[in-house]
């Protein structure tokens, strides 16, 4: 309908039977009653409501707030309280392990399902019987979750849905230099491989990343090399290095090859996967900075052509102007 009215509109301007004001009018509206109908489907009348309303759809608990004092710049949440992968309230309030979204990460999907979730039933029921101990907690047990520096754990406590913090002292960190790299030549391998191997000692490594780790099997690593996270966005990490001998660095960080580019001392570096979903770098000897930066070149591709389509609009439009001006002196 709208598209025959659209085409009615221009057919009487084209006949001199509509004034080009009237035309250009008609097709606004046309156009205006198009999005509004089409945007109502999305945002309708409900989806607006008072601000009280919403922010008790995300209310902080206790426990949240507890956990918030903690102002170290980056580290993860998971919460046995609630069906860890079907709610996004913890997810409101920190970076967590769990949450729920329609679209997922199929390697993450697949280490939750061979590693988190048994790990999460081991874990739980291993601080249940340590009483909260975490010192008498074999850590062995959830090595995947501490890899993924998971610092807190929210637990139920008492009959009125309330929750405790744990504090995880087994959490790897942002990252870590290892002693060992474990080459693998297919993901299944690699991801059977995190079922033995100790996280912070050795990194498991598809063999297509060999070369970007120079082909490394036993890397330096002692008591004074050190990785620091001294910034965080999320689409910017700046750490600081120390090791005196080249080393392999893993990052408690999703490997994803699309966007990130990553520099050490302001040079170009390649970037690895480790431990089936993390990120690993060659460093060599030294104290060093490392940046990553989520930076995709489609990005630029596309606000170039965005750029360039505005361009040539205004010429256009400054093209017709000029004309019709020409023509009305003459």
């Amino acid at each position: 309908i709208i598209i025959c009215i659209g085409c009615a509109l221009l057919w009487l301007h084209a006949a001199g039977k509509l004034r080009r004001s009237l035309t250009v009018a008609g097709i606004t509206a046309l156009c205006l009653v198009d999005m509004w109908s089409v945007n109502k489907r999305y945002l309708h009348d409900e989806q607006f409501v008072p601000r009280s309303i919403q922010t008790e759809t995300f209310s902080k608990t206790k426990t949240d707030e507890l956990i918030l004092q903690d102002k170290s710049p980056d580290y993860r949440v998971l919460n046995f309280a609630t069906d860890a992968f079907n709610e996004n309230n913890t997810s409101y309030w920190h970076k967590n392990i769990g949450g729920y979204h329609a679209a997922k990460l199929r390697r993450y999907q697949e280490l939750i399902e061979r590693h988190i979730s048994p790990e999460m039933q081991a874990a739980y029921q291993a601080i249940a019987a340590a009483g909260g101990e975490m010192d008498s907690v074999d850590a062995s047990k959830f090595r995947v979750l501490n890899m993924l520096n998971t610092k807190y754990f929210i637990l139920p406590s008492g009959q009125q849905g309330q929750t405790v913090p744990v504090l995880n002292p087994y959490a790897n960190g942002n990252a870590w230099f290892v002693k060992n790299v474990q080459y693998v030549n297919n993901a299944n391998e690699e991801i059977d491989a995190l079922k033995t191997i100790l996280p912070t000692e050795t990194a498991v490594v598809d063999a297509r990343f060999k070369n970007m780790l120079k082909g490394i099997s036993e890397a330096h690593k002692d008591s004074l090399s050190s990785i620091r996270l001294t910034s965080y966005e999320p689409n910017r990490l700046v750490y600081e290095t120390e090791n005196a001998g080249d080393g392999i660095a893993v990052f408690s960080e999703i490997y994803y090859p699309n966007g990130w580019q990553v520099t050490i001392d302001g040079k170009p570096a390649g970037l690895g996967r480790a431990d089936y979903v993390l990120r690993a770098l060659y460093i060599p000897a030294g104290k060093h900075t490392v940046e990553m930066r989520f930076d995709p070149k489609s990005l630029h591709v596309t606000e170039g052509i965005a750029y360039g389509a505005l361009a040539l609009l205004v010429i256009g439009v400054a093209a017709v102007a000029l004309i019709a001006r020409k023509k009305a002196q003459e």
